[in-house]
């Protein structure tokens, strides 16, 4: 199986570039995207998705966050949110239980200028952190998604100058190293550990994408005991469309 996940930044606005190209070229399995921006009856997906069955979780504000999942295979169940008002308003958590594991699809929060959304970012860290845990007692999890954190100072391009930013301060840091250590492995890390100068996202400031001055902020996690069934991770910096671009992993 192969599993993509990509944050769109817009997925009308990615579908004008070559959006269905990559669907084609990939042929994923499951198709996890974040940062939507809109509700399923405003897009017209490609023909390449023909045959997915679709989920969708958008917010309640217009053309803001938002998740959806494609997947050739029909899940067993699919919830939308965590079951927590205050953090599911804004369409940023897609769970899908198929009979080997659970796939949960997230957009988390940025903690924006001035890490001013911190307090809010590290209350939902925790409620997500629980989410994952209560799944996991009932069969394996994987998670993707954009996490809005790098990890350490291998995962992004500058982290000197980036030192107390959003998705590179201490207390983001902290959060991510507690939501591994709670059970999970990173899957890029796990198979290549210590490469710098891959990354997911990149400023459209200054040429940073032409430059690789880049950030690795989305991943795939999944529960150590499942990381036999993992056969590679990868990153696609090639393929344009959007901010990010997709990240992967392969099952066996």
């Amino acid at each position: 199986m192969k599993l993509l996940s990509w944050n769109v930044n817009g997925i009308r606005a990615v579908l004008g570039k070559g959006f269905g190209d990559f669907v084609g070229t990939e042929k994923p399995d499951i198709l996890c995207l974040q940062e939507t921006k809109a509700r399923r009856e405003q897009v017209t997906v490609p023909p390449e998705l023909a045959g997915y069955h679709a989920f969708w979780n958008s917010a309640q504000k217009p053309g803001y966050s938002g998740v959806a999942v494609f997947t050739r295979e029909e899940p067993l169940n699919v919830h939308e949110g965590m079951g927590i008002e205050d953090h599911d308003k804004e369409g940023r958590v897609l769970t899908l239980e198929y009979p080997d594991f659970t796939l949960v699809n997230v957009y988390t929060p940025n903690a924006q200028d001035e890490l001013r959304r911190l307090p809010y970012r590290l209350e939902w860290d925790a409620a997500f952190r629980n989410h994952l845990l209560t799944h996991a007692k009932h069969k394996p999890v994987i998670f993707c998604g954009d996490l809005n954190v790098a990890h350490h100072e291998i995962d992004l391009a500058r982290p000197a100058s980036n030192r107390k930013n959003p998705g590179f301060s201490d207390e983001e840091r902290a959060s991510f190293t507690e939501l591994l250590g709670a059970g999970f492995t990173d899957t890029f890390r796990h198979f290549h550990p210590d490469q710098p100068g891959h990354y997911s996202w990149w400023s459209y400031r200054a040429n940073a994408r032409q430059n690789n001055v880049g950030w690795r902020i989305d991943y795939f996690g999944a529960t150590p005991a499942f990381m036999g069934n993992v056969k590679d991770a990868w990153i696609l910096p090639h393929v344009h469309g959007s901010d990010h671009c997709p990240v992967g992993i392969t099952l066996g």
